[in-house]
């Protein structure tokens, strides 16, 4: 009985020992967690406190915003994320709905008024429709700082003509800080009109003629490479083609060393420098899911995504390939004994003109590997997708198809080889209009943005200073009270007499006022040059017309299944 006794007592002591430290453990894990919760929030009210103003500016803004806004009509929206929630994750899901958005939204406005209110997240944007609105925006020669979502393309292209504003908040779009900013958007504005003012000769009328060459050289073995898939009966998605073409252009050089923006050859559509065009199509896929999503703006979600860490690194591959091509430059500008602007204007070389003024205008080589990183992008992935497009709507329309055959063959005849030159480009009227109805239907770049800097007026509604307004010339295109078609592919919308009459901000694939595309005429005589190779080597069928190949609203504007067409060749 002793010896069980003292057994018993033994095991009690055993399991009260037990009972004490788990007791203890379960103490000391509760502290941990109370001393991880106050740490937490030690870091929050350290952030509140470091950036108290930034968070008193941003309410204020919001009030301020919420108050003028609060009659305008704009999709259903939450707080703190806006009307993200409510959309649609899968982008071509989310086109069908913004084409239901915007119906809706336009049979609630009797009145016609065209001013619509969106909240992305906590950040509010403002979208103007109307011509007569646009004009208001887009002539101002104050408001020309560009929106917040230009921010993150300018940690790829820099702070050039296309992006160049303010710099980009920790955890905000910097368009909320703006409205205590004034001074440094003047310094923004004052900038952007320095760079523009030496970039403007690079594109002056007697530079482009000698582009031309370019062109037409690049547009010759595109069409050389699409013989391989005419007559087969197979579809090809052209598209890829088409990029490549247009890459190979802004970066081409000719035996006469007369080059385009880069000065140097990719060779990228007989298979050079792959690398770099898989970057360049990567980033701007990355870039458009980040507009998408609200979350991805804090920066630790964004790189906690893999994102940012994929960006970061694609981002240097692009920037070392240009940062290589300049100082390549530099060194041929020496050895040719090029001294001045005038010598190197007679060469029409975009990358000397900046080389050669570096010293007067105080120009880094990071400053000249912005502008030559912006047209990069710029110059070719709009104008393939322009040239796409008018592609894929003359396969769906026979009749205007046709027109363009009468026309190439009443200027070149049956000559399928010859170079085309300036006087044939100037005769393909109807080519002309035909790529302009496509810009008008699906424009390149789909959004445009500002941030107000100071307040703007519209027909009663006051937009206040800091908040982001878009203008989506997609919408803009198909106003019925400036266009007779406004939903089909039209291309007698670009008579002469009709353009004439017609409001001068109905039409703005380029922008419009003082921030306008400055390589707009580039842009129409290489895709006239390109296409006039096309249509006189083959006719075109498309695979997948609209409504199934949807335009996706990215930076620049893509079907969603490729321009998938049938080629035949003509001769």
């Amino acid at each position: 009985m002793e010896g069980n006794s003292s057994f018993h007592h033994a095991h009690c002591g055993s399991h009260d020992t037990s009972q004490s430290l788990r007791e203890e453990r379960l103490n000391l894990d509760m502290w941990s967690m109370l001393e991880c919760v106050r740490a937490v929030g030690i870091v929050f009210v350290l952030i509140a406190i470091l950036r108290a103003r930034k968070i008193v500016n941003w309410a204020v803004f919001t009030a301020r915003a919420l108050w003028n806004l609060w009659d305008l009509n704009g999709p259903i929206n939450y707080p703190l994320f806006g009307c993200a929630l409510y959309l649609k994750w899968e982008i071509v899901d989310l086109t069908f709905q913004m084409e239901s958005i915007v119906q809706d939204l336009v049979a609630k406005d009797p009145n016609q008024q065209g001013i619509v209110k969106v909240w992305l997240g906590p950040v509010p944007i403002v979208m103007l429709i109307r011509p007569r609105h646009v004009k208001v925006l887009l002539e101002s020669n104050t408001n020309i700082t560009k929106a917040w979502p230009y921010d993150l393309p300018s940690e790829w292209i820099g702070r050039g003509l296309l992006t160049r504003r303010n710099h980009r908040n920790l955890f905000f779009p910097n368009q909320t800080e703006n409205v205590m900013r004034t001074r440094k958007m003047t310094t923004t504005s004052s900038k952007w009109q320095s760079r523009r003012k030496i970039i403007t000769p690079t594109f002056h009328f007697s530079i482009l003629k000698s582009y031309k060459e370019v062109f037409a050289q690049e547009g010759r073995v595109m069409v050389d490479q699409l013989d391989n898939i005419a007559d087969t009966g197979r579809e090809a998605d052209i598209f890829p083609f088409l990029k490549r073409c247009a890459l190979d252009i802004i970066c081409g050089e000719w035996l006469l060393q007369c080059q385009t923006a880069m000065g140097t050859h990719l060779n990228s559509q007989t298979g050079g420098n792959t690398e770099y065009c898989d970057a360049v199509a990567t980033i701007t896929s990355i870039m458009t899911e980040y507009f998408r999503m609200p979350w991805l703006w804090f920066k630790p979600i964004w790189y906690a995504s893999g994102k940012g860490f994929r960006f970061d690194r694609l981002v240097k591959l692009t920037r070392d390939f240009s940062l290589k091509v300049i100082q390549e430059r530099r060194r041929w500008i020496e050895e040719e004994g090029i001294e001045d602007e005038g010598m190197a204007f007679k060469k029409s070389v975009f990358i000397d003109m900046l080389l050669l003024q570096q010293a007067a205008n105080k120009l880094t080589d990071e400053d000249i590997r912005e502008e030559v990183d912006t047209f990069m992008f710029e110059g070719h992935d709009t104008t393939a997708s322009a040239m796409g497009f008018t592609i894929w709507y003359l396969g769906q329309y026979p009749q205007y198809q046709k027109h363009v055959h009468e026309e190439i063959v009443s200027v070149f005849g049956d000559d399928t080889t010859r170079d085309p030159t300036e006087a044939d480009l100037r005769q393909l009227q109807f080519l002309e209009r035909c790529i302009k109805e496509a810009l008008r239907l699906m424009p390149s770049v789909p959004i445009l943005g500002r941030t107000l800097s100071e307040d703007l007026e519209i027909e009663g509604v006051t937009l206040p200073a800091g908040l982001s307004v878009a203008v989506a010339p997609v919408l803009t295109h198909r106003d019925p009270d400036h266009w007779e078609r406004p939903f089909e592919y039209f291309p007698d919308h670009f008579l002469p007499e009709k353009e004439s009459a017609r409001h001068p901000y109905a039409f703005v694939p380029f922008s419009a006022g003082p921030r306008n595309c400055i390589g707009q005429k580039f842009a129409i005589a290489e895709e006239k040059t390109v296409l006039s190779w096309f249509f006189r080597r083959y006719s075109v069928e498309t695979v997948e017309p609209y409504p199934g190949n949807r335009p996706i609203p990215e930076i620049v504007l893509k079907p969603s299944v490729g321009f998938s067409v049938r080629l035949f060749k003509r001769h």
